[in-house]
């Protein structure tokens, strides 16, 4: 059965590693901290050196032109092959919108080409998460139509349950005003927020560090005692910014407290994330397995 090829922006936060093993190509956004040069993500910058950076500045991020996109598209087309492309939230950005465009200017010079190019609705780690799960269906011989049918099945049960270390960067991009930010900072409030349907849910907010990590947990069992679903049905990762450690903690006191019945690996938020939460962010991200929907 032939099989299709898969792409993915580079906001789906996959470690080196699984997009290696799994054979998944990446379009970078790109990074500026002085909004005149822009370095492509992972590319031109580490995560390391992104992170570094990030303590002292509030960079920009830009995302991949539609030039980009007909420079990976074209090598598929040219050698006739399936190709399924997937990329952040519209409501996050506007890359969704350059893949379609690149797309049907591609179409113009190869019409036999097959090229899908999907809006996750999803956004970090639990975007990654979905590409894996087309991965998975693609190394269990699905076609690209029984992959496209399950996503669409998958992304509603795709949750992140999240905090971030300080209110000054959601502040910096416009997501809270600058009083908030200041209020909560004074006071040690910690955001809690859910991501789910491609947009970010205020949880309400609590203080101090140590229990804000607590309450990822805690929204992660409500979550679940709600919805009654099985635990090892759902794929998981735990998300992190600049310290790891501290989100290996979570990940010990979240197995240990929810009997998840399954290793739960840590992924590294990128900057399309970064820029808006900080250096600090630590969440749990799941979604169901393709075999459950």
């Amino acid at each position: 059965m032939a099989k299709f090829e898969i792409l993915c922006d580079s906001a789906c936060d996959l470690p080196d590693a699984l997009i290696e093993a799994n054979s998944i190509d990446i379009i970078p956004f790109y990074i500026s901290f002085d909004q005149k040069n822009y370095l492509r993500e992972r590319v031109d910058i580490t995560l390391d050196e992104f992170y570094e950076k990030l303590y002292h500045n509030f960079p920009k991020t830009s995302l991949p032109s539609v030039q980009d996109y007909m420079n990976k598209f074209k090598p598929y087309a040219k050698e006739g092959k399936s190709l399924l492309c997937m990329t952040l939230t519209s409501k996050f950005s506007g890359s969704y919108q350059s893949a379609v465009n690149a797309r049907e200017l591609i179409l113009d010079e190869y019409p036999e080409a097959t090229i899908t190019v999907l809006d996750s609705r999803l956004c970090t780690v639990l975007q990654g998460l979905l590409v894996l799960q087309a991965a998975r269906m693609r190394e269990a011989d699905l076609t690209l139509e029984e992959t496209l049918d399950k996503i669409e099945a998958l992304i509603p049960t795709g949750r992140i349950m999240y905090t971030i270390g300080t209110l000054d960067y959601l502040q910096k991009s416009g997501r809270i005003g600058k009083v908030g930010a200041l209020a909560g900072n004074i006071l040690k409030l910690k955001p809690m927020i859910i991501v789910r349907d491609g947009e970010l849910h205020p949880y309400g907010t609590i203080r101090g560090r140590k229990k804000s990590l607590k309450k990822v947990i805690d929204m992660t069992k409500d979550h679940f005692d709600e919805t009654g679903d099985s635990l090892s049905s759902y794929s998981w990762c735990m998300a992190y910014g600049a310290e790891k450690d501290e989100s290996q903690k979570v990940v010990d006191q979240l197995i240990n407290h929810l009997k998840i019945p399954c290793d739960i690996p840590l992924f590294r938020v990128g900057s399309t994330i970064g820029t808006s939460c900080g250096p600090d962010p630590v969440g749990v991200a799941f979604i169901k397995n393709y075999e459950a929907v």
